[in-house]
């Protein structure tokens, strides 16, 4: 029989171990389909390994380097979990469920003011535009930048993604009233340019759907870290504790982890995925420069809702087999 402590080693593994493969996957990903490294794939396809039809002109030199350095990050990752964790041989599950839960909340609170940011500035860089303000402000060149996806998106909004990532550590409120108060005033405003100015353009429309998107997705790992989801039973309510933290852990690891972990790899599994297509085409609305250029963030929210989601998911395992572990 496993004793408590074994347990809660593995269970620490396990957690650790999900979330690390799950990063490391999403930094593969990049490599694979912005920078044209090999991949995994590619590498287990030149020896026909683990069901991989064979290719017929095998991967070879600089980028077998590459594609064998992909395979690495996963080795290295597993083995410094689990470094970690016998080096910290103390420490408790409930301590690496806080860790998970605030890793968790520093990414939506990087989200909130990544959409809340990038949505005022778009907003104006199109108003400017759909006026013809722009060419009048800056010069043509300048003018036809600003208009252009690919230098808006590489020169504005990555930009401004690394000062919300800086802002999201800094700052320990997630700000989710705020953006549900924003999303009110973006179609209050709406109403009123249209009915009583008769003034109405696509980029208003774009920002209350960007904003919404983003509440609707974002917040669903806020309300988890805060168990604020309702819960439609008639069962749980009449558990013990005991059995509650049964429900929660096997709830977590059979059913919301594998559910964002599908929505991660098959979603980003290729560039013709449901994420990975919009992100790297730099897509936009049809509506051109009237309208907001923030469609392609709109698919990655699913890729950052299903990361918050997993990572609030396994800190909730490690919880609640904390319970089970402290009860038993």
């Amino acid at each position: 029989m496993f004793s408590d402590y074994k347990i809660s080693r593995l269970v620490r593994v396990i957690g650790y171990v999900i979330v690390s493969i799950t990063f490391v996957f999403l930094i593969n990903n990049y490599l694979n389909y912005w920078v044209d490294w090999p991949g995994v794939k590619k590498l287990f396809a030149s020896y026909g390994l683990f069901g991989f039809e064979k290719l017929k002109n095998p991967i070879s030199n600089s980028l077998f380097i590459y594609s064998l350095c992909q395979l690495s990050f996963y080795i290295i990752s597993i083995l410094l979990i689990i470094l970690f964790v016998f080096k910290t041989p103390n420490q408790t599950l409930n301590k690496d469920a806080e860790i998970l839960s605030s890793l968790s909340a520093y990414i939506i609170r990087s989200a909130f003011w990544a959409v809340f940011i990038i949505g005022l500035i778009d907003l104006l860089i199109s108003f400017l535009a759909t006026e013809k303000l722009l060419s009048v402000i800056f010069n043509e060149q300048m003018h036809l930048n600003l208009i252009s996806p690919p230098f808006r998106i590489k020169f504005i909004h990555l930009p401004l993604i690394f000062l919300s990532m800086i802002l999201g550590y800094f700052t320990r409120t997630t700000g989710f009233i705020w953006l549900a108060i924003l999303v009110v005033f973006a179609e209050f405003t709406i109403v009123i340019t249209r009915f009583i100015f008769s003034y109405e353009q696509a980029f208003m429309g774009d920002l209350v759907r960007f904003w919404y998107g983003a509440l609707f997705l974002f917040a669903s790992a806020h309300a988890l870290i805060h168990e604020g989801h309702v819960r439609v039973d008639v069962l749980y309510t009449n558990f013990s504790d005991k059995v509650r933290a049964w429900s929660n852990t096997i709830g977590s690891f059979f059913l919301g982890i594998p559910l964002c972990l599908t929505i991660i790899f098959l979603g980003m599994s290729s560039k013709a995925s449901i994420i990975n297509s919009p992100l790297l085409s730099f897509e936009v609305t049809q509506q051109g420069s009237s309208g907001l250029y923030v469609k392609y963030l709109m698919a990655a929210f699913l890729a950052i809702f299903a990361l918050s989601m997993l990572t609030q998911f396994t800190s909730y395992f490690m919880k609640n087999s904390f319970k089970i572990i402290s009860n038993s």
